[in-house]
């Protein structure tokens, strides 16, 4: 299994996904066609939880900007972790938004309240 990485556009997150245990996702994300921007990602972090040795996974998201289809696609993901935790896997979930920007706090929490069993952590930038 080798890494993905995705550089950041105008529309989409700059996507790391490495294999030593990071999945890091940073930007905005609103793509002309989110399924198919998500898809390499989402195939990704499902083969590396079926595959990996590492129990440690540290799970990195700091988007200033979700459209509504990019936030589907984030459930998406954390029903992925949700069933790596579940196996077993140790994640930790990292939100990270800005303190002035109010919809990427109340996001974060939503993904708190809707995935209680995830060990999510929201982090405000100084």
């Amino acid at each position: 299994m080798e890494n993905l990485n995705i550089e950041a556009t105008k529309y989409t997150p700059k996507v790391t996904l490495d294999v030593s245990g990071l999945i890091e996702i940073v930007g905005k994300s609103y793509p002309e066609n989110t399924f198919e921007f998500y898809k390499p990602v989402s195939s990704w972090v499902e083969e590396y939880f079926e595959n990996i040795e590492n129990d440690n996974t540290l799970i990195k998201l700091d988007l200033e900007y979700l459209n509504s289809s990019s936030l589907k696609a984030y459930f998406d993901l954390f029903d992925l972790f949700e069933i790596a935790h579940n196996g077993g896997k140790k994640l930790e979930v990292q939100w990270i938004y800005d303190e002035e920007n109010d919809i990427a706090e109340e996001t974060g929490e939503d993904f708190m309240d809707d995935f209680e069993i995830l060990n999510i952590k929201l982090l405000s930038k100084s």
